[in-house]
């Protein structure tokens, strides 16, 4: 039991942390997320467990993974700022790649991940023959 209310603990500090990051006050984060600025100070002061939709509401609203919030990671990166770093990464180092891949959108992180690596791939074979 002592590890569960460790994580509770976690859960309620990360909360506090991620809306004074934000310069928001509890009623706006209730608000936003659809409960009472009551019911989320008891979150955020750990009296009250959410229930998983609670938690994926505030990790879209926070945007964060589940995981930051729950204490299971200290990566405080969500799945899709990860995809969108991935693409951001992409465009950058290779400008043209949007002529190659109209859509762009469509494709998971995982296929991005191995269309960047490919492309790094393919690059530096080219560099080295010349």
């Amino acid at each position: 039991m002592l590890l569960m209310e460790n994580k509770n603990e976690i859960f309620g500090k990360r909360l506090k942390k991620l809306r004074e990051r934000t310069g928001t006050n509890q009623e706006t984060v209730g608000k936003a997320i659809g409960i009472s600025r009551a019911r989320y100070s008891h979150y955020e002061n750990n009296h009250v467990e959410p229930d998983i939709e609670l938690i994926r509401k505030l990790a879209d609203h926070f945007k964060v993974s589940t995981d930051y919030l729950l204490g299971r990671t200290n990566d405080i990166t969500s799945p899709d700022n990860e995809l969108e770093k991935i693409k951001n990464k992409i465009a950058t180092e290779f400008p043209d790649i949007d002529l190659m891949f109209n859509d762009l959108e469509s494709m998971t992180a995982e296929d991005l991940k191995e269309v960047y690596e490919y492309i790094k791939f393919k690059k530096s074979q080219k560099d080295n023959k010349e």
